[in-house]
């Protein structure tokens, strides 16, 4: 595993990490934006303490724990990753209204050609500005696009102290038995 120096990871502000998707998944994972550490990795979710790949495999979703260079190998489960917005900033409060209604526009773009049928947005206040949506809470909502529900998960982020690990299995073993139903 690549650890980026601490140079590489301030230079890596801007960055874009490219999406790991495919037509007809049944659950495309949408990130708010890449990290600086992710940028500078070139992998989803790859800053340590990010819980993202621990707690797909607790919930379920993978029968082993992957690590962010292994990415790839989400396609043959049927799951992908993407970003609301796809420049990387140190923080996720560094993006604007703005950046995340317009990365919106653009993600139902996405959904319209590769056809997903959900789109688990992983960041409640991202999702509740982005779909100008200011009381979306966890777990399902509407469709997004035609065919592709919308799922709203919390953050990963090891930052995000608002829920705790437990809390999030879970949340995304809600997500997987919906999958398992309906996808």
């Amino acid at each position: 595993m690549y650890k980026p120096s601490r140079e590489e990871i301030l230079a890596a502000r801007d960055k874009t990490v490219p999406d790991v998707i495919a037509p007809d998944l049944k659950v495309l994972f949408c990130g708010i934006n890449p990290g600086l550490y992710t940028a500078a990795v070139g992998h989803h979710f790859a800053r340590p303490g990010n819980r993202f790949w621990p707690v797909l495999h607790q919930a379920g979703f993978t029968q082993r724990l992957l690590s962010p260079f292994e990415e790839e190998e989400l396609l043959n489960f049927g799951f992908g990753i993407t970003n609301l917005v796809n420049r990387a900033t140190a923080n996720a409060a560094d993006l604007s209204s703005r950046e995340l209604t317009e990365g919106a526009a653009l993600l139902k773009e996405k959904l319209r050609a590769f056809n997903p049928c959900i789109l688990a947005v992983l960041g409640i206040g991202a999702f509740r500005t982005a779909f100008l949506s200011p009381k979306a809470q966890p777990g399902p909502r509407e469709e997004i696009t035609p065919g592709t529900l919308a799922w709203v998960l919390p953050n990963p982020s090891g930052i995000n102290a608002h829920y705790q690990m437990e809390d999030l299995v879970c949340m995304f073993e809600q997500l997987r038995l919906r999958v398992e139903k309906s996808c």
